[in-house]
């Protein structure tokens, strides 16, 4: 890769071809072995600013002439507030959740230190209370819950997914 200097005639050509309106590409060109992209760097670093217009850039151009067109107003209903992102859509009444009994007998109940791998690691209360404790009942194979929390735990995928939207008509 050839590091190339910026040399006191390439920055003054570069100033001239800046206020003439030349785009960076195009100075680029005009200097030979440099890019785009340092050309802007340069002119960044320079300070420059305010060219002239190109010809070309400098007069707007002009439009086209549409066709008139008869247009017929539709109303809408009247909506309050922002509705750019509202939708409509049919509520859908989610069934109230299966609530589990959560009374554990009191000789089933273990500590931290108590858990092993044939009992059941639900945890019951707030940590941080004196009260908190572990199910502590037989866990079913492979699993660290017995068959009570195991249907808490791990629920099907299907039941876990929201159903689509359904569109409106």
């Amino acid at each position: 890769m050839t590091v190339l200097t910026w040399s006191d005639d390439r920055v003054e050509q570069l100033k001239k071809l800046w206020e003439a309106g030349l785009s960076a590409s195009q100075i680029a060109a005009e200097l030979g072995n440099v890019t785009r992209n340092a050309v802007i760097g340069k002119v960044h670093r320079l300070g420059l600013s305010g060219r002239a217009k190109s010809p070309s850039s400098a007069a707007p151009r002009p439009r086209k002439a549409r066709p008139a067109q008869h247009m017929m107003r539709v109303t809408r209903p009247v909506a309050r507030g922002n509705t750019a992102l509202a939708q409509a859509f049919e509520v859908e009444v989610e069934a109230e959740p299966v609530t589990y009994d959560n009374v554990v007998p009191m000789s089933q109940r273990l500590s931290l230190l108590e858990l092993n791998e044939a009992t059941c690691h639900w945890p019951v209360g707030d940590p941080s209370s004196p009260d908190f404790f572990f199910c502590g009942g037989k866990a079913l194979s492979g699993l660290p819950y017995c068959a009570q929390h195991s249907r808490v735990a791990y629920q099907p995928a299907a039941d876990r997914r929201r159903a689509p939207a359904k569109p409106t008509r």
